[in-house]
């Protein structure tokens, strides 16, 4: 196959997972900032389903990871996975982590949820979404 049909199937395929996931986000109501931050209000208003997404979403993982790709020597689109070569957590982590966090809380968003929004054309997610980019960008010129 000439690589580039493969690389055509490959961004098809991508673009279908990507379309599933944004899909998934939306059935589940993790793109409404409001439910979200109900979900992080846990002294308030709390509203624990997206808890039972998060939990549904690791117990598939779970059970596609320990069933499927633990047994695989390579994805099926990619000569090899790209798994993280650093496995310790420091500060680095830790303050990023804080930052998105913070973040996330603030607004009740996340950049997965927020990119499955831009179809709604919500001019406060097409800001979140510059400013994300401002922010990745700035952070990988940082480090």
């Amino acid at each position: 196959m000439k690589s580039t049909s493969k690389s055509m199937i490959n961004n098809l395929i991508a673009l279908i997972c990507g379309l599933a996931f944004g899909a998934g986000l939306t059935v589940a109501q993790m793109v409404e900032p409001k439910k979200v931050l109900n979900f992080l209000d846990i002294f308030g208003q709390w509203d624990a389903s997206l808890a039972f997404v998060m939990g549904g979403g690791l117990i598939i993982y779970t059970l596609g990871y320990q069933l499927l790709i633990k047994r695989m020597i390579k994805p099926i689109l990619n000569n090899s996975f790209a798994l993280p070569v650093k496995n310790e957590v420091d500060k680095k982590l830790v303050i990023g982590a804080g930052i998105f966090g913070i973040g996330w809380g603030v607004v009740g968003i996340c950049p997965g949820p927020a990119l499955a929004n831009l179809s709604t054309g919500n001019e406060k997610i097409l800001v979140f979404i510059l400013v994300m980019f401002v922010g990745m960008s700035t952070a990988k010129k940082i480090n």
